[in-house]
């Protein structure tokens, strides 16, 4: 066995006058045979006057470099771009990684001396570059596997705090659009969520999922029909998540109600599911919300909004005939049935302001709408707003939006 084998090293940092190393990134050169890619974690024992540390760093890029002052050389020296000559200058090269610093067992974040070995990250090793090593046991919730190019893996946590709070209590999830992946990703992550909460806790854990492109979200209660791999498996065990969709007795689905009323408009429709619906009463105060996109430099139709929305909640004189669609687009105290036009004036308010309100209010709820706008709402029909002031922890209620217009779309967001 030859010293190189005994190290166990994949490389050497190195520092030049152009390419320093510093206390956020250093270089290394790899040693021959050894395959390295992007995103792999590895490691550099530093040595100070207050002992050795290891410096845990992400590599980012690899180039290879020679000794070729430029391309052009390279390309003479091929007897001037002759594809089967053999180089009459042969060239001294070698492959560089680039790292970020991501972390120091001692807290020491002096740049990297050069000339140090440097080794892959053990399973350990991750987890201390990355701070799980901090994280208390009862708050890590496994996010994914680490797997590095020399066959090591590791669980990366994600600390359960900065999720659910009282910390930030938020994830980003960053992928390429259409493909799936981070609606796949954060379906995985519920589920790990769930399966790993405790039960006393996972009763104040409620999940409410936006169903916005075709059927993916409405069969979270089926199992799939393409069993696991021997590898998928062992990676699940590894996550130690087991592999199965949401209990049926957890899952709520709400689909929207489409122009007939008598089935829903969605493009796939579940074993079990609820209707829901708007009118005039359920989303009074939130009628802002469908004007969100319209332009309103000068704040009428905000004005206007604000007075209906007092009005109604305030059950005022102008409003006591106002009930419905109908009743505010086409009765007082916005319209004047008798003439069939918009009133004149109205608290302050010009009626071609209120024309234009009317107009706008139209089209969002009589000409342009998917159906979830009625004067009354059936038996059968529920109102959102009613029905998540009632979600229990421990359930996931899904909410159709796929097939709704965008302004639709906005008011069951908000």
């Amino acid at each position: 066995m030859n010293e190189s084998e005994n190290i166990q090293g994949i490389g050497k940092t190195s520092a030049t006058d152009r390419d320093p190393i510093t206390s956020d990134k250093f270089m290394f050169w790899l040693a021959q045979g050894v395959i390295v890619n992007p995103f792999d974690i590895v490691e550099v024992e530093q040595v100070s006057h207050e002992g050795k540390s290891k410096t845990y760093g992400l590599v980012t890029i690899l180039e290879h470099r020679t000794d070729s002052p430029t391309h052009l050389a390279n390309f003479i020296s091929s007897n001037f771009g002759e594809l089967s000559e053999e180089p009459n200058t042969p060239r001294q090269g070698t492959t560089i990684a680039h790292a970020n610093v991501l972390s120091n067992d001692k807290d020491i974040y002096m740049p990297v001396q050069s000339e140090r070995i440097v080794k892959f990250a053990d399973e350990e090793g991750i987890h201390k570059a990355l701070g799980i090593d901090t994280m208390e046991p009862e708050d890590r919730i496994p996010a994914g596997l680490i797997k590095m190019s020399n066959g090591v893996s590791a669980v990366a946590y994600i600390d359960k705090r900065y999720i659910l709070g009282p910390e930030s209590a938020h994830v980003n999830i960053s992928g390429i659009s259409g493909l799936a992946t981070k609606t796949s990703y954060a379906m995985f992550l519920i589920q790990s969520i769930l399966q790993k909460t405790p039960p006393e806790k996972k009763n104040k854990i409620a999940v409410i999922l936006l169903n916005v492109k075709h059927g993916d979200l409405l069969m979270i209660d089926k199992r799939r029909d393409k069993e696991f791999t021997k590898e998928e498996m062992e990676m699940w065990e590894k996550l130690e998540i087991e592999p199965k969709p949401f209990d049926s007795d957890i899952v709520h689905y709400y689909l929207p109600r489409s122009q007939n009323g008598k089935r829903p408009n969605s493009f796939i429709q579940p074993d079990f599911y609820e209707i829901y619906a708007y009118d005039l009463e359920s989303c009074a105060d939130k009628l802002d919300l469908l004007f969100a996109q319209i332009p309103d430099a000068y704040f009428t139709l905000e004005s206007i909004i604000s007075e209906i929305k007092e009005g109604i909640k305030s059950n005022e004189p102008d409003f006591k005939n106002v009930n419905n669609w109908d009743d505010l687009l086409y009765g007082k105290p916005l319209f004047d049935p008798q003439t069939k036009k918009p009133v004149n004036e109205w608290r302050g308010i010009r009626g071609s302001s209120i024309g234009v309100f009317r107009r706008h209010m139209r089209r969002m709820v009589i000409t342009n709408q998917s159906g979830i706008f009625v004067n009354s709402r059936a038996n059968r029909e529920k109102s959102l707003s009613e029905e998540f002031l009632n979600i229990k922890g421990g359930h996931v209620y899904v909410v159709d939006i796929a097939r709704l217009y965008e302004h639709e779309q906005m008011l069951v967001f908000w």
